[in-house]
């Protein structure tokens, strides 16, 4: 369906996550990646989807001049959101289990943004989900860090392995929003440009 649309398009992903990547291919598109360096700084005033929104925005404009006119960029950022703030990801084995620690027994929210970049226009779409973890033990949550090493991942852990296996009571919202990109929405988006 999509593929015939975008024959002519050279769509380019510029994210390193590989779940990113996998999911995208979900969608029988034909892609390419390109990452350019970016500092993720952003103002502590900006909450929730502000914050993905503008991360993912600013990702594309490391691209700014390279566009050509059959180009569409797609980046993309994810944040957990808990207790008012936003969990990005973490630098240590400490700041790993703190995290989860944070977020045992308590439900919190994923919010990701997807811009959609070429040299006519850009939009930015986002979705957010609502998680809720079970009271994770001490031993569980080192035994996650220590096991799956989840230090790409924002708010240390990766709903399609063990932790979101054993420790995830439930969902509200899209599941693939919470691995890094809300297929539907970006389906429907694709879709309908």
């Amino acid at each position: 369906m999509l593929k015939e649309k975008y024959l002519d398009t050279n769509i380019i992903l510029a994210s390193q996550s590989p779940r990113r990547q996998e999911l995208l291919k979900g969608l029988d598109l034909d892609f390419v990646i390109q990452t350019r360096p970016v500092e993720e700084i952003y103002d502590k005033a900006l909450k929730e989807e502000q914050i993905t929104n503008f991360l993912a925005q600013l990702k594309a404009s490391a691209f700014n001049g390279i566009l050509q006119e059959k180009d569409l960029l797609i980046t993309s950022d994810t944040i957990v959101w808990l207790d008012n703030q936003a969990l990005g990801k973490p630098k240590t084995t400490e700041h790993a289990i703190e995290m989860l620690t944070a977020m045992s027994g308590k439900k919190h929210k994923v919010f990701t943004s997807v811009c959609f970049t070429s040299t006519q226009r850009q939009d930015t779409i986002y979705d957010c989900t609502s998680v809720y973890f079970k009271k994770l033990s001490k031993e569980e949550i080192e035994y996650y860090v220590h096991t799956y090493k989840p230090y790409d991942r924002a708010g240390s852990y990766g709903i399609q392995d063990w932790i979101g296996y054993t420790g995830i009571e439930k969902l509200e919202g899209c599941y693939y929003n919470v691995m890094g990109l809300p297929l539907p929405k970006v389906y429907e988006y694709l879709k309908n440009r």
